[in-house]
């Protein structure tokens, strides 16, 4: 494996919009990759391009030192001052051999993610090679490799609980919102419309709930996201004068004082007695105290999820050690399947060999004798022949494998 190279810039080393410098567009993909190829001589190569890393898989003979990344990185044409790709180069991860292999096991297995046991990753990785196998920029090698990739990502994810329990608070909130059971027409008040009432109201849509009215302080936010929801937009004042009922308030906004008050509440109320829910995401909580001694209400708030979601985010971290025993037997596994395919190929114009062998002896060397021979003895010697041939392709395969065994 002394060939395969990885090339990475992660979110560990560079700020993400830095780190925005180094994606490549589909659109310019093949004809910059093409570039890299016939420059640096790589056979093959596909590329990672996520929100939080940027890797280029590879095999070449060079070796991959500081010049070499600044080189490649000017190869790619990407909009880096000169006085800047040195930065970039310092802050590369470079990993050569079973390093490289082991690495690319432990991104598509998530561990070296974010957030770590998100399988959005593998379906990255293979979409990234994928890209590059269709434009001909892979071969058999990295095909051996991704095989083992996705073989030893898929144990991992159902063969520990590394991905099992949700670590989002959003998701978290979701879930208890869901073991509720409220109706898909359920009337849900969205307050704040930022990036966490964003990310729950897509689960919500998901979910096929569709009744939504957002209020935000910024008017023109609350219209941005009720179009997305094809809900109803007012600004954050109109709250108290709102009349037309709810079932279910989800808040999330940045202010340091309660914006559901009890006198704002009851207005919400408008005389309706039964139990209703409020997802308070907002720290502090949006909720006043006396909202909740006051009121019946299912009140989800982000404390408690965010203790639930620092447990499992624990038993994520707990699972780590079977996971990288998963990785470290797929990797034990692959060093003999690699050996294996490379006898495969030196070894595959045997059977045009033999063919060709057998084509001059019954052509050319023996073909007098073989016109003598009556039909009966012709078909004895065609089987036999057919027997033969077949033997002496199959039987030097056999052995070079069990040699290949008996040495791993």
């Amino acid at each position: 494996m002394k060939h395969l190279k990885v090339l990475a810039f992660t979110h560990q080393r560079i700020d993400l919009k830095e780190l925005g410098k180094l994606v490549i567009c589909n659109q310019t993909l093949v004809s910059r990759l093409s570039q890299v190829r016939e420059r640096f001589d790589i056979a093959e190569i596909f590329y990672i391009g996520t929100c939080n890393r940027v890797e280029f898989v590879f095999t070449t003979c060079h070796d991959i030192t500081p010049v070499f990344v600044k080189n490649f990185l000017r190869a790619l044409e990407f909009c880096i001052p000169d006085d800047k790709i040195d930065a970039f180069v310092s802050k590369a991860y470079v990993y050569e051999d079973v390093e490289a292999f082991n690495h690319l096991l432990r991104v598509s297995c998530s561990l070296e993610s974010l957030v770590v046991g998100e399988k959005e990753i593998l379906a990255q990785v293979r979409k990234g090679y994928e890209t590059c196998r269709k434009a001909g920029f892979t071969g058999d090698y990295l095909r051996l490799v991704m095989n083992q990739v996705v073989k030893a990502a898929k144990e991992v994810y159902t063969q520990t609980k590394i991905s099992k329990n949700p670590i989002s608070v959003v998701s978290l909130a979701y879930r208890k919102l869901h073991e509720l059971k409220m109706c898909s027409n359920s009337r849900i008040l969205i307050i704040g419309a930022g990036e966490t009432n964003k990310n729950i109201s897509k689960y919500l849509q998901k979910h096929k709930y569709s009744n939504f009215t957002i209020f935000n302080r910024t008017l023109s936010k609350a219209q941005d996201l009720a179009r997305d929801l094809n809900g109803e937009a007012y600004g954050l004042e109109e709250l108290s004068n709102y009349k037309k009922g709810f079932d279910v308030i989800v808040t999330c906004t940045s202010a340091v004082e309660p914006i559901i008050t009890n006198e704002i509440y009851q207005s919400l109320l408008n005389g309706d007695t039964d139990k209703k829910v409020i997802v308070d995401l907002a720290i502090p909580n949006d909720t006043s105290a006396e909202v909740l001694d006051n009121n019946l209400v299912h009140f989800i708030e982000v404390r408690s999820l965010q203790e639930i979601a620092n447990r499992n985010m624990q038993e994520r971290y707990q699972e780590l050690v079977h996971a990288e025993l998963i990785i470290d037997r797929n990797i034990d596994e692959f060093m003999p399947l690699l050996k294996q395919r490379r006898i495969e190929l030196a070894m595959r114009e045997v059977p045009m060999k033999i063919k060709e062998i057998r084509s001059v002896a019954v052509n050319s060397v023996f073909a007098d004798d073989i016109q003598k021979l009556d039909t009966d003895s012709r078909e004895v010697l065609e089987k036999i022949m057919n027997y033969m041939e077949k033997k002496y392709i199959s039987v030097p395969m056999v052995m070079a494998k069990e040699i290949l065994v008996n040495n791993s």
